[in-house]
């Protein structure tokens, strides 16, 4: 019964999601307030439904419930109770649901939220997201039912894909999704101004909160899977430039450029179409990316291989909503007029050049990700683009970009003195020197220009604390005062300056393992040891394991600094049942100068095994920037101006007297 339920709530959901779309959009083309008045309601009954749904999906995974195909499919009556809730998600039926519950939820959120939105737009925004909701309901009614029962029911299930039974990837998925869906609010945001002919800076202050939620999902989701494919994948790294991670990666760019156009659109009336397209673009690449995973055209750990009949489907949602909503701006586009104007060298300049950095960035990841699928549509011809492609393209265009990240707060609005900004840089710049004549001689053997990428990374991070001191301006007022001028920064302020350092950290911490990454490949039998990164690796011996639902080898391995202080790690060979489907587990110490990575491989005679070990220097860094970037997007968002959205003219103001 508890399914049935779901399947109903579901078929609900779509009428509603119908009519949330039609009748507001409707309304607010006829300026009828009561049919406008209607969105908010149908917005919160969506979200309710498809909140239901989701719940009987999930009381089905957690009561094993095999009479669902779904559930069959994709658990175990053996498996831990975290991983048979994520299960829910960890299969293409279950995450398409969980994919319309967080659209849903930003719908709502709107609604709730929006009390100061004009009244025509507001309607407009929850009616785009409304036709959002109805094209992926009915594709999952259609082609992806998440309830579909089996007779006779099995006694037991398939189980979930082992490499998916993993705490992180239990949260990965929902932050990512997240981060997907959201983007569709600047798309919604972005159509419905479109539809109107209208953008200011009073658009620019409500779209910029939400894009930004949508940003910090988005960079915990893709800091989560690469410290999942770090530790979990056995590998020894934490990006591939996989297809899959570049669709993540792709609207994450994106977002970032139009956070940073929407500035210039509140502040200076200007760049109005371009941030336009940007919110466009943003969400198309997050519809791409559902494409990709979706349509069985890629074969990845990260995708759902599914039916390509269920892509062509997804394919025709996104030819609707991309083509649609480019076609609305090629006509609607030209009576959107910016009246700002600002010198080249200025601080509306320097944002320009991020966005054009970030879009190159994204074209050449773009390029790289889609051009091996079309030759091999168009030849049948397979080609591989990996790291080197990726590495020549993406590095040398976003340098610019990380020379100027310290630069541009520094620059005044409309025209700025570069040589002046520049000046002020002077330690920061001095600081970066030290610190790549530091690393030159940590790591004496090269290569070269590591050094220089460190300086970069540390020049970021200078930078940020330079803005700090000179906002606070403590050499010249003194401790108190800076102090209290430090408290009441705003919070987007503090979200700069946090973000700024969390690039540059990362960057460093991107820098130093890909440079000086060692790694040894060796067999050892118990009481074998090898050195790595200063410390000796000792194999101790091994021993079975058993799990809730597999069955292990343990060797462990006990790490000797030179300091003599010891630690123990291990690492597993698992089988799951009931798939007999092998993972590998890493052990990992971690240092203030890098991780330890070992990882055991097949038996190599009677008592051998083959051990691989790496040493990641600061790697740490990667994650300890990303964390820096979310708390930079929870410091802005929280600020008071976006709470409380863009101020209303009063009515004397907007009575003008008669001449």
């Amino acid at each position: 019964m508890i399914p049935e339920i779901g399947q109903f709530a579901l078929i609900l959901a779509f009428a509603t999601a119908l009519y949330q779309f039609a009748v507001p959009l409707y309304g607010a083309w006829r300026g009828d307030q009561r049919l406008m008045a209607v969105a908010p309601p149908a917005a919160m009954l969506q979200v309710c439904l498809i909140a239901l749904a989701f719940g009987c999906l999930t009381w089905s995974y957690i009561t094993s419930d095999f009479s669902v195909e779904n559930v069959f499919m994709n658990s175990h009556s053996d498996k831990p109770l975290i991983y048979k809730i994520s299960g829910v998600w960890g299969n293409h039926e279950g995450s398409m649901v969980l994919w319309v519950l967080i659209l849903a939820i930003f719908g709502s959120a709107v609604a709730m939220f929006g009390g100061n939105l004009p009244p025509s737009l507001k309607a407009r925004v929850i009616a785009v997201q409304g036709s959002i909701s109805v094209a992926f309901l009915l594709f999952i009614l259609l082609t992806s039912n998440p309830f579909n029962r089996l007779d006779p029911a099995p006694i037991e299930g398939r189980g979930l894909n082992p490499i998916l039974q993993d705490p992180a990837l239990a949260i990965h998925p929902p932050m990512l999704y997240a981060g997907y869906v959201g983007l569709s609010i600047a798309f919604s945001f972005a159509v419905a101004a479109l539809i109107e002919g209208k953008v200011d800076a009073a658009w620019a202050r409500w779209v910029r909160p939400w894009t930004l939620a949508a940003w910090m999902f988005l960079t915990v989701g893709i800091a989560l899977g690469s410290w999942w494919a770090y530790y979990e994948l056995g590998w020894g790294g934490w990006w591939f430039w996989d297809p899959v991670e570049n669709a993540s990666f792709m609207p994450w760019l994106i977002a970032a450029a139009l956070l940073h156009s929407a500035i210039v659109v509140e502040k200076r009336n200007a760049l109005k179409v371009w941030t336009i397209l940007l919110a466009i673009l943003a969400f198309s690449l997050s519809l791409l990316g559902t494409f990709l995973v979706r349509s069985g055209v890629l074969t990845s750990v990260h995708s759902f291989a599914v039916d390509p009949a269920r892509g062509v489907f997804v394919l025709g949602i996104l030819c609707v909503f991309i083509g649609g909503a480019l076609t609305l701006y090629a006509w609607r586009a030209p009576v959107i007029k910016s009246s700002g104007l600002f010198a080249p060298i200025s601080r509306e300049g320097a944002l320009v050049v991020n966005n054009l950095i970030l879009t190159a960035s994204c074209a050449a990841v773009f390029i790289g990700t889609l051009y091996p699928l079309a030759l091999e549509a168009v030849t049948g011809e397979k080609i591989s683009v990996g790291p080197p492609y990726f590495n020549l393209t993406f590095g040398p265009l976003i340098l610019p970009l990380l020379l100027l990240v310290p630069l541009g707060p520094l620059l005044s609005w409309k025209r700025a003195d570069i040589w002046a900004a520049t000046q002020r840089l002077w330690v920061a710049a001095a600081i970066a020197i030290v610190f790549a004549i530091a690393a030159a001689a940590w790591q004496s053997r090269g290569p070269w220009l590591a050094p220089v990428g460190v300086a970069l990374g540390v020049w970021i991070v200078a930078g940020a604390v330079y803005e700090l001191l000179s906002r606070s301006n403590l050499r010249k007022a003194g401790a108190a005062v800076a102090w209290a001028r430090i408290k009441g920064m705003p919070g987007a302020t503090w979200g700069m300056l946090l973000a700024h350092a969390g690039v540059g950290v990362m960057v460093i911490g991107i820098v130093a393992i890909t440079a000086w990454k060692q790694e040894v490949v060796t067999v050892l039998k118990p009481g074998d040891a090898m050195q790595i990164g200063g410390r000796i690796v000792t194999f101790t011996g091994e021993s079975p394991v058993t799990g809730p639902n597999y069955s292990a080898e343990r060797g462990n391995f006990r790490i000797t600094a030179s300091s003599g202080a010891t630690a123990d790690v291990w690492s597993e060979k698992r089988v799951f049942k009931p798939s007999n489907q092998p993972t590998t587990e890493v052990g990992i110490q971690p240092y203030l100068d890098g991780d330890v990575y070992v990882v055991i491989g097949d038996r190599a005679g009677d008592t051998g095994r083959t051990v691989r070990a790496y040493f990641h220097p600061l790697v740490w860094m990667i994650w300890l920037g990303a964390a820096l970037m979310f708390m930079g997007g929870l410091a802005s968002i929280a600020d008071r101006r976006y709470r409380v959205g863009a101020p209303k003219k009063s009515s004397a103001a907007a009575v003008q007297p008669a001449e």
